[in-house]
């Protein structure tokens, strides 16, 4: 396991990797202080889905509907249209009409700021959940994507089989201060140099701290 003072150097160069980049779409919607609406619909579209198709989706969908009334009112066809080519659009289409239904009817038109509640919301998942939490409410949360989940078991900070048990053992070893930024600070870092396939390790800013875990082959 990975010490504590090992933990913070990785968590001081990926700080320092990512100043002055651009970060992941939901991370800049919350940065422009966006409503917790806004950024819970926006973090649903995101999933597998690349960030520039994410915002210019978000942008089209918000200049047509702009709360969970008038998105609920629009036909499923036409939110399909609007969110297209985003990731598993029809899917997503659905459950956002069905959330956007819960907000109003469960929650008085406010979403959830808690992860019992967020949970219960159609196509909310544990990552969706703590990432709004993190996000839009300031609350310390650790989101758990798949750039998480790959890198934190590469690097040996933790050893798990998939996202949620990584949550549970992040939550035990990572200072709590660091919850809320462990997924902006990992993401970027996963889109650029600890990627799923041939990272580019010869560039990696952390790589003295690394195992390696599971890596063949690199760059």
């Amino acid at each position: 396991m990975m010490e504590n003072s090992t933990l913070e150097q990785v968590i001081e160069q990926l700080e320092k990797y990512i100043e002055g980049k651009e970060p992941p779409i939901v991370t800049q919607l919350a940065e422009r202080k966006v409503s917790p609406f806004v950024l819970l619909i926006s973090t649903l579209l995101s999933a597998r889905t690349k960030d520039e198709v994410t915002e210019a989706a978000v942008k089209r969908l918000f200049a047509r509907a702009s709360n969970p009334e008038e998105i609920l009112a629009l036909p499923i066809e036409e939110l399909e249209k609007l969110i297209y080519p985003v990731g598993f659009y029809r899917t997503k289409a659905r459950n956002l009409h069905r959330a956007c239904a819960e907000i109003i009817n469960r929650f008085h038109g406010d979403v959830p700021d808690n992860l019992e509640g967020l949970l219960s919301l159609a196509g909310v998942g544990r990552k969706t959940a703590n990432l709004v939490l993190a996000l839009a409410f300031g609350k310390d949360a650790i989101c758990v994507d798949t750039h998480v989940h790959r890198i934190t078991n590469r690097l040996g900070i933790v050893k798990t089989r998939n996202p949620e048990e990584t949550e549970l053992k992040l939550r035990e070893i990572l200072p709590q201060k660091h919850w809320q930024r462990i997924n902006t600070l990992l993401v970027k870092f996963g889109q650029d140099i600890c990627r799923p396939l041939s990272p580019l390790c010869r560039r990696c800013p952390i790589r003295v701290y690394c195992r390696q875990v599971g890596i063949k082959g690199f760059r």
